[in-house]
């Protein structure tokens, strides 16, 4: 998912901060470190308290390969790979999300997380349905996006359904009820308001939408992305714009933990942490929710990690540790 939208324009570059964080990370590695302790080295100055959910990200080595699904665009990005993931009302063939019960037992039980996969596999077949326009209270925007790829044809829809597999595996091992906005199972979508609808409908006590970026060669790195506040006809994110930031801190030091990847070099002046009121799925929500752009598709670098089964285990790892984390309190 590219970063083009009303208002934004990412700043230049910033590759200095990666060998200077990768010094810090490795002096703040420990196993009982706090997770925002690490953004401490790239800026940061807040301890959250945050603990490693102590699962282990080493049980990768069986984990598929990334899935050559042959891309919408011949591997370049889609024209409307620049907006978020939402869903199409009341489309034919639409599904209920995916739900899981919840573990028997686990410090998470009776905790709600939500995970929304970003894009579908199978958009690029409806385009006409993702293309049509829907409310996100500040404008209209399309429903939803194809998204991006690498430059051999690896999806990020694929990469977003493999990394909340993951998650959920995690998660539900911790106790947590688990629902997924899509699992590949309708032929479309959700549209973003839907996506939105089902974290509020489920009463998420967390929801964390998975993408990865469409940028340019050299941009590397991963950010988050905070809801700012917004009140604008059916958008009121002023409620969870505190606890989606404090969720967003957590998933982004941990992030930098459990993969060694650093912030972003291109938005977020290096802390990894982006603020916008343009996404549907962030200004129609009532719950606490952040999306995280895991890599760039674009940059062979980014893209070699991406495609390892092994890193993908490491992100997810990371991501759930936060959610973790922000559930814990």
């Amino acid at each position: 998912m590219s970063y083009t939208g009303p208002g934004f324009e990412p700043p230049r570059p910033r590759r200095s901060r990666r060998r200077a964080l990768t010094v810090a990370l490795a002096a703040l590695v420990s196993g009982g470190l706090l997770g925002w302790g690490v953004y401490a080295a790239v800026g940061g100055s807040r301890d959250d308290g945050a603990a490693p959910s102590g699962a282990s990200a080493s049980n990768s080595g069986s984990a598929p390969g990334p899935s050559r699904t042959p891309s919408p665009s011949g591997g370049s990005t889609s024209p409307s790979a620049g907006g978020e993931d939402e869903k199409p009302g009341a489309s034919a063939g639409a599904t209920s999300p995916s739900a899981s019960a919840p573990a028997a037992s686990g410090d998470l039980k009776g905790k709600v997380v939500v995970i929304d996969p970003g894009h579908n596999p199978g958009n690029f077949r409806h385009t006409a349905e993702i293309n049509r326009s829907v409310d996100i209270g500040t404008h209209r925007k399309e429903c939803d996006t194809t998204g991006t790829s690498t430059n051999d044809g690896y999806a990020e829809a694929e990469f977003t359904l493999d990394v909340a597999h993951r998650m959920r595996t995690l998660l539900q091992a911790r106790g947590a009820t688990v629902e997924l906005t899509q699992d590949d199972d309708r032929p479309f979508g959700p549209c973003v308001d839907e996506r939105a609808r089902i974290g509020n409908d489920a009463e998420a006590d967390a929801v964390v939408s998975l993408h990865a970026d469409g940028s340019g060669t050299g941009n590397r790195g991963f950010h988050v992305i905070l809801p700012g506040s917004v009140r604008a006809g059916a958008a009121d994110t002023r409620a969870i714009v505190g606890p989606s930031r404090d969720l967003g801190e957590r998933i982004a030091g941990n992030f930098v933990r459990a993969t060694g990847s650093a912030p972003s070099n291109y938005t977020g002046g290096g802390t990894g942490l982006v603020t916008r009121k343009d996404l549907g799925g962030l200004n129609l929500s009532t719950v606490p929710k952040v999306f995280i752009e895991c890599g760039n598709m674009r940059d062979s670098k980014d893209a070699a990690l991406l495609t390892s089964g092994a890193w993908r285990q490491k992100a997810a790892q990371g991501i759930s540790d936060g959610i973790v984390s922000f559930l814990r309190g």
